[in-house]
C-alpha cells in the first residue's frame, strides 16, 4: 500500500472517530447542563465544536488529495 492510499484511509478514519467523540462529547454536555454546570456544559460543547471545525481542514485536505 502507498503512502497516498493510507493517508486516505487514515484521513477516513480520523474523520470518524472525531466525529464519534464528537457527538458523545455533546451527550455529555447536555448531562452536565442536566446537573446545573452550566459553564461545564458551555465548554464541553464549544470542545465539540472545534472537534467538528478540525474534522473541517480533515474533509478539506481529503478531498485535495482525491483530486490529486
Amino acid at each position: 500500500m502507498s503512502d497516498r492510499e493510507k493517508l486516505k484511509i487514515l484521513l477516513d478514519h480520523w474523520i470518524e472517530h472525531n466525529s464519534e467523540h464528537a457527538e458523545e462529547f455533546m451527550e455529555w454536555a447536555e448531562k452536565a447542563g442536566g446537573l446545573g454546570e452550566d459553564a461545564v456544559r458551555a465548554a464541553i460543547a464549544q470542545a465539540a465544536q472545534q472537534v467538528k471545525k478540525g474534522n473541517e481542514f480533515l474533509l478539506a485536505a481529503l478531498e485535495k488529495l482525491k483530486e490529486g
